[in-house]
């Protein structure tokens, strides 16, 4: 497992959080759009709650970032909406520490249910595996959601599961 260290998005991550999503070539540029307006919310808007960011760095160098946040109108639902790696760190580890880290923060903020939405393209089978080998599972699909043959997957995991 690669060493990182993890700490809160600051504004020197920005441009290189929208460019490791750029080479992952998964995202959409409207998907990529909204990742650049939470990151703006974070970043200006200290007093809102909705969006947490952190960044993953080694050496120095931004390897990749997850944005979570307490679900509105719920008690002690959480969502993961964003969790990118550099595609040249994929598979280091790196992802699995950025999501134990957001586990054990929505787990001391005592948070009972963890939700991701993914797509159902095949592009995305690695990330769905990725949620499957770590505990998540499959709770929802709505199809047709994202576009014509394009699911939304619902993926879960409730805390007293975590470790």
């Amino acid at each position: 497992m690669t060493c990182i260290r993890i700490r809160p998005t600051t504004g020197e991550d920005r441009s290189s959080i929208l460019e490791i999503l750029h080479r992952t070539g998964m995202f959409t540029a409207e998907e990529i759009e909204v990742a650049r307006e939470l990151i703006d919310a974070w970043l200006n808007n200290p007093a809102q709650k909705d969006y947490i960011l952190y960044t993953a760095e080694r050496e120095g160098q931004v390897v990749g970032y997850v944005c979570y946040g307490p679900t509105p109108a719920t008690e002690g639902t959480f969502d993961l909406y964003w969790i990118a790696v550099d595609p040249q760190f994929q598979g280091s580890g790196i992802g699995k520490q950025l999501l134990f880290f957001i586990e054990e923060a929505i787990r001391k903020a005592r948070g009972r249910l963890i939700v991701i939405e993914t797509s159902s393209q095949e592009k995305y089978s690695p990330t769905r595996t990725f949620y499957e080998r770590n505990g998540y599972t499959l709770e929802a699909r709505i199809k047709d959601f994202y576009r014509e043959g394009d699911d939304r997957l619902i993926y879960v995991k409730r805390t007293l599961s975590l470790p």
